[in-house]
């Protein structure tokens, strides 16, 4: 390549806001000379960091926008403390097939069996996938609503939670919900259902309590409900809880380590 091209190049590239594949013009070139390698090889070459540079600030973005408590992945997830859940099911969640079909995803189950480890990691793999996630427990996505419809702002609240690709509702029965707050939440549910957008939502109560959820209105509940599990893929995991394990061993290895009490001797 002759120096007046390669300076014409650097600063198209430049002018197109390329600055990774112009940081990288001039060594590819030498390369291209050296190796002989074809137009498309050098093309690919070039270009090929700036995608994954790119690629690497949305993931970036998008895991800031998230909110997430904690970042988790799938491969962090200790399967065999769960033998119960298929693990096969889990790794055809994670190609993200889920989220192309608009299927909603269940976790069900009692507290700390890591419903909300796998519904985080699945959010952070959306991230990694180059698309939106929103993360919220209910009660607190209940709280934001109520505020933004107090403030004559829901409409905009709302568009938060149905534009991004998926949406994560995290404790959803853990805390009782208001009347004016189950509406919303079920508002918040409806509209993710007309656009075809996948809601990944944990859960303690099974769903022949969720009239609970919704302050006592079992009609809404069934109607929430008949939304949410149309496209749905529902995991229950029955296992023991993480917390309460680690709890008792914790408790047996001070039995075991704690040295007996030497007898007292009577004088």
């Amino acid at each position: 390549m002759s120096k007046v091209f390669e300076e014409k190049a650097a600063s198209s590239l430049s002018e197109l806001g390329l600055c990774v594949a112009h940081d990288r013009l001039d060594a590819a070139c030498q390369r291209a000379a050296a190796e002989s390698w074809s137009y498309s090889h050098f093309l690919g070459y070039l270009l090929s960091a700036e995608v994954e540079e790119r690629h690497k600030k949305t993931v970036n973005l998008n895991l800031q926008f998230a909110k997430f408590p904690i970042l988790k992945r799938l491969p962090d997830f200790d399967f065999s403390a769960q033998p119960g859940l298929d693990k096969r099911l889990i790794d055809e969640l994670a190609t993200g097939r889920f989220l192309y079909e608009g299927r909603n995803l269940v976790f069900l189950g009692p507290p700390g069996v890591g419903k909300t480890h796998l519904a985080i990691a699945l959010g952070v793999m959306t991230c990694e996938l180059g698309h939106r996630v929103y993360f919220t427990s209910a009660i607190e996505l209940a709280r934001r609503l109520s505020l933004a419809m107090e403030q004559n702002r829901l409409h905009r609240e709302m568009n938060k939670l149905v534009h991004p690709k998926a949406l994560v509702i995290d404790e959803v029965g853990y805390l009782t919900l208001d009347a004016t707050q189950g509406s919303l939440l079920f508002q918040a549910i409806c509209q993710r259902y007309e656009r075809g957008q996948s809601i990944i939502l944990t859960s303690n109560k099974a769903f022949s309590d969720w009239g609970e959820v919704f302050a006592g209105d079992a009609i809404m509940a069934s109607a929430a409900l008949d939304r949410l599990l149309h496209r749905c893929t529902v995991i229950n995991i029955r296992g023991d809880s993480y917390r309460l394990k680690e709890k008792r061993q914790a408790g047996m290895e001070t039995l075991v380590t704690k040295p007996p009490k030497k007898e007292e001797k009577m004088p």
